[in-house]
């Protein structure tokens, strides 16, 4: 058996900065829960794409119920998503009561706009200001867009089906910290930093990581002041403690934030790290799924398209080297399988045929040769 050394891990953290250093300050001025390192993690992110102001909790799901409930999405509305997502960005749905409706992906594994609006037109009724399914009589509150693995969708698209039908964009950017449009109407926005509200994850799988974390960000000081008071319990009052609404012991702690600075600190490095991988990977001869031409990408995720998937995990996993399939789509999955469903095709192709490579930061390019060399060769 080889040894954990010898493994070649798919996504871990990359600790090469100031974390511990950080983490011994905070520790020795006192305040591990709450604390400065917060307030300064969260207006560095926002400063980063270019907003005034950011929630920072204590993960990407807190961050995601806290922009659903900050939107207002509550009990028998609707939530269009695609099939294609880890669990965490549909979960949160339910948990303010409403509904997710699945749709198809288009090739960058992100929501199909066209299919979009095709269920608008087809399955939907406009009256001027609110947009009704007609099969179930419930109104279709928002669509939450999540960029998989740092790619996104005909994102202008979308904005353009949102003004003309009011509902309301939710980013689920947990994948894409750091990418951005450089070309086109959005050019120089951050993903994360278009829609109504946005979020991001600091899993300690993603880019950078606070080991659990994520940020809500909006440009709307209402959405934002809203998701703050939620995440803190809803306390109205801090001496007298009233509280007028249910709220949620959602706040990341200071140490958390202590390391998400550090990180931050990389965040450059590691995206350009990503990118440099993906073409070394490339010039080996693996052909990786592409991404949207118009953004400057982190390249979260390498997707490689195979219809041997299962047994390519197998091989490369019998060499100390960690792949995965992409997640079953949500529609399939026992808890949502009576959920609303449109079109889904391009969404089961995709998630028989792809196996994701080893993409850590620190992934060297003898590991990427060796995976290369294993998958070519199968």
């Amino acid at each position: 058996m080889a040894k954990k050394t010898d493994l070649i891990p798919l996504s871990v953290p990359n600790l090469i900065g100031h974390e511990i250093k950080y983490v011994v300050d905070a520790m020795k001025s006192g305040w591990i829960s709450a604390g400065e390192c917060i307030r300064k993690f969260e207006k560095t992110i926002a400063t980063y794409i270019k907003i005034e102001n950011a929630v920072a909790c204590q993960s990407g799901t807190a961050a995601l119920h806290l922009a659903l409930l900050a939107l207002g999405v509550q009990n028998n509305d609707e939530v269009v998503i695609s099939t294609i997502s880890f669990i965490a960005s549909v979960n949160p749905i339910k948990y303010v009561g409403a509904h997710p409706v699945f749709i198809d992906c288009d090739d960058s594994l992100c929501m199909d706009a066209e299919k979009l609006e095709d269920f608008i037109k087809e399955k939907c009724f406009f009256d001027g200001k609110i947009l009704i399914n007609k099969l179930t009589s419930r109104r279709i509150k928002a669509v939450l867009v999540v960029y998989i693995f740092g790619n996104v969708p005909n994102l202008e698209k979308i904005l353009d089906l949102s003004k003309k039908y009011n509902f309301k964009i939710i980013e689920d950017a947990a994948e894409a910290l750091g990418t951005y449009y450089k070309e086109g109407s959005l050019k120089g926005m951050f993903i994360g930093a278009i829609g109504d509200v946005g979020i991001f994850s600091f899993n300690a799988n993603k880019i950078i990581t606070t080991s659990s974390g994520g940020i809500v960000v909006s440009k709307d000081e209402k959405i934002m002041s809203k998701a703050k008071l939620l995440s803190m319990q809803s306390k109205d009052s801090s001496i007298y403690f009233i509280h007028n609404n249910i709220g949620y012991n959602y706040q990341m702690t200071n140490l958390q934030a202590a390391i998400g600075l550090a990180q931050f600190e990389n965040l450059e490095k590691f995206i350009k790290i990503k990118n440099d991988n993906y073409k070394l990977y490339e010039e080996q001869g693996v052909k990786l799924l592409s991404f949207n031409p118009n953004i400057r990408s982190n390249k979260w995720m390498y997707s490689f398209l195979t219809s041997k998937r299962d047994e390519i995990i197998q091989h490369l996993k019998e060499h100390s080297i960690e792949s995965r399939p992409i997640w079953k789509p949500m529609h399939l999955q026992k808890s949502y399988q009576e959920s609303f469903c449109y079109k889904i095709e391009k969404a089961l192709f995709y998630w028989k045929q792809i196996v994701n490579l080893p993409c850590s930061t620190n992934l060297t390019s003898e590991n990427v040769k060796k995976t290369s060399k294993l998958v070519t060769a199968f």
